[in-house]
């Protein structure tokens, strides 16, 4: 039995005033090359960003299903309402989505086709297609395949972003589509590529205020970036152990080595000085490690129930044996998939994942330009690393992060992040 190609579907909408003009785009691509396959865009009036971002799924799987209707696909959009809904874990309420969701569903059998989410920035090939259609639209036209450059924007801001130039970046672009003779259909990049992780020995500039980025892969007009400093609190009683502990169990203090951490990261931060403001996870282990930073920096904390760590439920207290002793089966579930919960009804790492990046956005709004302390716990640190790499959820398994150790993301206006830190322990030893 022949084995079915893959195709990967990359689908967005928008609308200038939503509801407002509206277009969409849609791409398809080879998963192996990133080779573009299929494009499609089209300006429909006046509509809602959902209506447009669903037509554009409806597009893009009419153009894959066109190309071989055996494929397997899948389509990966930055809106989180379209793939959530698709995936069957939200229900369609709006009377305009669900005729437009229905027939996304028909196009192809469900068994054939994948939903993912992905940053705003990974989508802009669709999103140079949508905005294509809506400028056509402006003009009484209708968007035309042999004028688009949408293929050729999309490679031109993933090289500037790498690169750091946009001249350069384009350049160096334009210069790939002429070695290989692509015109406005070009290979384009399935992922951003990630900024190299800079080693602990770095880390006292890398916490420095940072300057708007003038050099390297950040364009010049972006600002200053947003920078959380993230620590994990110091040691419990259960830490040394590798017991779980989550938000679900008995909430511990710190003991005498985490007070001694807490106190030791405390004169590492004062002595770099660029603490902005310091939000802590509402557990007390946090709590007491983020009070004894606010007292040598002269800060007050602040608390955001969305850096709590993950409720592990029946879990919570055992150690790792242990819980592959009770729950064997729940166990090799929990492993083999970020939707799976702890025993009991703990939440999922889908779940935190959800959790961490509404309060991380919560966050970024309030404090543009500014460094921030985060304290809070292994999985909403792990988890906010991950989503500023683009990485998927196994990766959580593939960190080491220790009691009291730094890590630091700069996320600036186009909506890159940049891994600056991670698991930073220079200061306790």
């Amino acid at each position: 039995m022949p084995v079915p190609r893959e195709f990967v579907v990359e689908a967005d909408g928008g609308s200038r005033g939503n509801p407002g003009p509206a277009g969409y785009g849609a791409v398809v691509l080879d998963p192996v090359s990133g080779e573009t396959l299929a494009e499609a865009a089209e300006y429909i009036g006046v509509a809602t960003n959902n209506v447009a971002e669903y037509k554009g799924l409806v597009a893009g799987l009419k153009a894959a299903h066109a190309l071989d209707p055996e494929a397997l696909v899948r389509v990966r959009m930055d809106s989180k309402l379209v793939v959530e809904q698709m995936s069957g874990r939200w229900k369609i309420k709006h009377p305009d989505m669900k005729p437009l969701a229905a027939e996304a569903a028909r196009v192809f059998p469900p068994a054939q086709v994948t939903y993912e989410w992905i940053p705003r920035e990974r989508n802009k090939h669709a999103d140079r297609l949508a905005n294509e259609a809506m400028d056509a639209g402006k003009q009484g036209k209708q968007w035309e395949p042999s004028r688009s450059t949408a293929a050729l924007d999309a490679r031109d801001a993933e090289a500037a972003r790498v690169v750091g130039d946009a001249a350069a970046g384009a350049a160096k672009a334009r210069a790939a589509l002429v070695r290989t003779g692509g015109a406005s259909v070009a290979t384009a990049p399935t992922a951003p590529t990630a900024p190299a992780v800079s080693d602990a020995v770095a880390g006292a500039e890398l916490l420095a205020t940072p300057a708007a980025p003038s050099a390297g892969w950040g364009a010049p007009d972006l600002g200053l970036p947003a920078t959380f400093v993230m620590l994990r609190h110091g040691e419990t009683v259960l830490t040394p152990e590798k017991r779980f502990s989550g938000s679900g169990g008995s909430d511990p203090v710190l003991s005498a080595v985490g007070r001694r951490q807490a106190d030791a990261v405390a004169a590492a931060l004062a002595g770099r000085g660029t603490i902005q403001a310091i939000i802590s996870s509402p557990l007390r282990r946090c709590r007491e490690t983020a009070d004894a930073v606010a007292a040598k920096l002269g800060l007050g904390v602040s608390i955001e129930e969305g850096l709590r760590e993950t409720d592990f439920a029946a879990w919570e207290g055992l150690t790792y044996a242990e819980v592959r002793e009770r729950y064997p089966d729940d166990l090799e579930a929990w492993l083999a998939s970020p939707k799976a919960a702890p025993t009991g009804g703990g939440e999922s790492f889908a779940t935190v994942a959800r959790r961490v990046a509404a309060t991380r956005d919560k966050l970024l709004a309030l404090h543009q330009g500014r460094t921030i302390l985060l304290v809070t716990h292994v999985t909403p640190v792990k988890t906010l690393v991950r989503l500023a790499l683009g990485a998927p959820p196994e990766s959580l398994f593939r960190m080491e992060l220790s009691a009291a150790s730094l890590s630091a993301v700069a996320y600036y206006a186009d909506g890159n992040a940049s891994l600056r830190l991670l698991n930073d322990t220079s200061h306790l030893r």
